[in-house]
């Protein structure tokens, strides 16, 4: 029996080495706290969502770049791995790879600072060649690289008839032609509100800033942590979705993985409400695993 054909999705956005630390709490201004352990870990929002996409069933490519440091292997060694295509991913000499330091504080919320290194020097040409894009049905982006890697891989996704995805996170404003090439956002509450809608304090204000959201964005989906998740579909019924009850181990990478399985779910043409079930579903089997 034949296997199904896999959706293709092409990545592009960063990778990052990344050391955890658990700590009883964040520190503030000027202020030590002794934590309990730290581990490193692989990281970047792009890496994280290629992985999770890959894992959700889908075929996924990678464009990007790592340092000639020692971090650079690891980051490949985890990707391939996960089975996501490596092959258009630069190692730079002379330049770090992305790293970032995250502390996980005992409710299990944290807060994280990245050192970007070599994701502000993906080259954009590699982005135009034919070969990454045969087969591929959607595209993924965050904004953990500069915006003009993001509108070159979103002009040659659309010339091509590939769905543009982008996860507005960490927040920056938008130019009004990468506003032009989205199909698809995906924010949390606090960027939805940095876009300008509503304050997003529980699910019925999570539906209200996907419905503004949608104005300018023909898909938008926002997720509210613990009280669930709202999609938008420009001119259709809105769609709420309340958390899955869970024991929360940490929401560390959640994000990453929701918009991982979402795009392979919309690159297998499900339902949207069923692609947001899945995003749901997978999100909170992440955060209730302990992730060494």
């Amino acid at each position: 029996m034949n296997e199904p054909i896999r959706p293709a999705i092409v990545v592009v956005g960063s990778l990052h080495y990344d050391i955890m630390v658990d700590a009883p709490d964040r520190p503030r201004k000027g202020e030590t706290v002794t934590g309990y352990a730290w581990r490193p870990k692989f990281g970047g929002k792009g890496g994280n969502q290629a992985v999770a996409a890959a894992r959700a069933g889908a075929q996924v490519r990678m464009a990007g770049a790592i340092g000639d440091d020692d971090f650079g292997p690891f980051l490949l060694d985890h990707l391939n791995a996960a089975g996501v295509d490596c092959s258009r991913i630069e190692r730079l000499s002379g330049v770090g790879s992305g790293m970032s330091v995250a502390i996980s504080d005992s409710e299990g919320d944290y807060g994280a600072v990245i050192v970007s290194g070599a994701n502000l020097k993906i080259d954009l040409a590699a982005l135009a060649e034919p070969d990454l894009w045969q087969g591929v049905r959607m595209l993924i982006l965050q904004n953990e690289v500069p915006e003009a890697v993001n509108i070159h891989a979103a002009r040659a996704a659309r010339s091509r008839g590939v769905i543009v995805c982008v996860n507005a996170a960490p927040y920056r404003p938008f130019s009004p032609e990468f506003v032009d090439l989205i199909d698809v956002l995906v924010v949390n509450a606090i960027e939805a509100e940095q876009l300008g809608s509503v304050a997003v304090v529980d699910l019925a204000s999570a539906a209200q800033a996907a419905a503004f959201l949608s104005q300018n964005f023909a898909t938008v989906v926002v997720t509210a942590g613990g009280d669930g998740v709202a999609g938008q579909k420009r001119g259709e019924t809105p769609i709420r979705l309340p958390a899955k009850p869970v024991d929360l181990i940490s929401t560390h990478g959640a994000g990453d993985v929701f918009v991982g399985a979402l795009a392979s779910s919309l690159a297998n043409d499900l339902s949207f409400s069923e692609c947001i079930a899945a995003a749901n579903e997978a999100a909170s089997l992440h955060v209730s695993t302990r992730h060494e």
